[in-house]
């Protein structure tokens, strides 16, 4: 954990599972997590990655190796978390991947991978933990979403909709299970400075750093703590930010 954090202890007791966390956003709302005192499993496929990251994080911070396009991988997970900490509190369903660029000119392939990684292994991974959470009638399951959600963003059509399906399936579960006393609500951040944006052409990039256009992932944690730790009657649903400059 980074010593310099100012710990609430706001989840002591608390386990929590998020995906995609070797790095970016997920990595930094781990890091937020563990600073609340909830003990947490990192889920990614990067094992070595993965190891070498909860040693510095902590004993609280525990590795597990999850290929979410992998079915049979991914059905591993509740059970490996259950075996080794007991319950489940929180699901953070962040693993994603980006693909912008003009449809005429893309690579349907590469879409492929990317709407099942947006779409299908975040679908199922939070079916995974719904009948845990529900026998307990307690949970929370955020999910990263994104502006592209909301606002279509044009450079970027088929990453666009994979996060219109997301939206979609956030707002119908949540009418689901919110009598069983689970809560399911979505991060919409514009762009934020990880690995996702390594296909942006150099000068968008470097126009973006320069005019405050880009987000750091340590914004994102903190809407993602601000989300769990409302009182139990309230659910936010969508949870939108922008960097100053963005113009949506």
């Amino acid at each position: 954990m980074n010593p310099d954090r100012t710990e609430t202890l706001a989840l002591h007791g608390k386990v929590a599972a998020v995906t995609g966390a070797a790095s970016g956003i997920g990595l930094e709302c781990a890091r937020a997590m563990l600073d609340a005192g909830a003990t947490v499993f990192l889920v990614d496929r990067a094992t070595d990655r993965l190891a070498t990251l909860c040693a510095e994080l902590g004993e609280r911070a525990i590795p597990l190796t999850v290929n979410l396009l992998d079915p049979a991988s991914v059905a591993t997970m509740v059970p490996a978390i259950l075996a080794r900490a007991g319950q489940l509190d929180i699901f953070h369903a962040n693993a994603g991947a980006y693909i912008g660029g003009d449809v005429s000119t893309g690579d349907p392939d590469a879409w492929d991978r990317m709407l099942n990684l947006n779409i299908n292994a975040c679908f199922r991974s939070i079916q995974a933990v719904l009948p845990h959470m529900k026998d307990r009638k307690t949970g929370d399951i955020i999910v990263t979403s994104s502006i592209a959600g909301i606002v279509p963003v044009v450079w970027e059509p088929i990453y666009t909709a994979s996060k219109f399906a997301v939206q979609a399936f956030v707002h119908t579960v949540r009418r689901q299970i919110a009598p069983h006393g689970v809560r399911i609500g979505a991060v919409a951040p514009g762009p934020v400075v990880t690995a996702l944006l390594d296909d942006w052409p150099k000068a968008k990039m470097e126009e973006a750093l320069a005019n405050g256009s880009l987000m750091q992932p340590k914004e994102v944690a903190d809407s993602v703590m601000f989300m769990l730790t409302r009182p139990r009657n309230v659910v936010i649903r969508d949870l939108v930010i922008l960097p100053l400059s963005v113009d949506l």
